[in-house]
């Protein structure tokens, strides 16, 4: 795997585009949202009921605490620095909200803002700090805060406590903007890790999502390499009906699994993308980033999900084999007693 120095200081990205980090998937899965029956007047109606843009916003401003020079000063430093190495000067509002659960979000309509669950502060160091707030900012520049808000309100409504008519009709809009919200993450786990310069602290981020962090407990008790490890075994695990169960406990997540994103992380550096943009060779913002072809972007996520759907039909196959072989096993058993 590629070596990732952590120096300082960190390495600027003047005029990078979004597109220069973002996965395949993210703009293949936004692609089929947007194909998706009935997709623009849910996105339509749910802002409005939000009272729009500014609606969105009053419910932070009202409810949490909004980070500046002298309010949470040390965060609003970090924040400040991510945007700088992304050359991003439009800074977006930063909320701290009192919430026992860790995320994060990127929200917003044309005037996208942050929020950190105080959770997140209880278990992250300086340095996992700055790849949480990069990641957001990432969410930023891709455009995904608008879907995000979207997504927040739909993983809120029960399907179930609604007319059955409604909940058919919104049941494959709210899986579709689930599957690109898996996807986004893809994506700006890539620009917390430029944000931050070290995919060991990247992935300790990933491993404290997962498991926490803070207290004498764990104090000097959790491992990155063992948590890849284990990240490794869950991609690998394919006996039985794992690729199934992985699918189907998926299906409902608005991010995914944790070891799958460290995974993924590791993955993206090891093909070489993440040294390419450190050496300054990434598309820049403007014409550039227009200009780029879309066919490059539709044929890499192409090859994507064609790879993701073999595997799938292959181990499926495998455990149709498997289980038929194991059927076969028993009647024989059954019949000889």
């Amino acid at each position: 795997m590629s070596s990732i120095p952590a120096t300082r200081p960190r390495r600027t990205f003047p005029e990078i585009s979004a597109v220069a980090w973002e996965h395949p998937a993210d703009r293949a899965a936004l692609q089929a949202l947007r194909a998706v029956p009935g997709f623009d007047d849910v996105v339509r109606k749910v802002i409005a009921l939000l009272g729009g843009e500014r609606g969105i916003r009053l419910l932070f401003q009202g409810n949490a605490v909004r980070v500046g020079p002298a309010q949470f000063p040390k965060i609003w430093t970090l924040h400040v620095e991510v945007c700088t190495t992304f050359n991003w000067e439009r800074i977006p509002e930063l909320y701290i909200t009192q919430t026992p659960i860790f995320n994060a979000g990127a929200y917003g309509v044309d005037d996208p803002f942050i929020v950190l669950n105080s959770a997140a502060l209880e278990l992250l160091d300086d340095d996992e700090l700055r790849v949480l707030l990069a990641h957001e900012l990432g969410h930023v520049m891709s455009g995904h805060a608008l879907y995000t808000t979207i997504v927040a309100i739909l993983a809120l409504i029960s399907l179930g406590a609604l007319p059955l008519l409604a909940g058919v009709v919104l049941l494959p809009v709210r899986l579709s903007f689930l599957e690109w919200s898996r996807k986004s993450e893809l994506s700006s786990d890539r620009a917390g890790l430029l944000g931050q310069q070290d995919i060991v602290v990247a992935q300790r981020l990933d491993m404290k999502m997962a498991g926490g962090g803070r207290g004498p407990m764990f104090e000097g008790t959790m491992n990155v390499d063992a948590f890849m490890t284990q990240a490794h075994e869950y991609a690998a695990s394919k006996e039985g009906l794992d690729t199934v169960y992985k699918i189907i406990n998926t299906l409902a997540l608005t991010h995914p699994m944790h070891t799958v994103r460290a995974a993924e992380l590791q993955n993206w550096v090891a093909s070489g993308e993440y040294d390419r943009i450190m050496r300054g060779e990434y598309t820049r913002r403007g014409d550039e980033a227009r200009s780029r072809p879309l066919r490059e972007d539709f044929a890499a996520a192409g090859s994507y999900y064609k790879d993701e759907a073999r595997d799938l039909a292959r181990d499926m196959a495998d455990a149709a084999r498997k289980a038929a072989g194991a059927a076969a096993d028993a009647f024989r058993s059954a019949t000889r007693k």
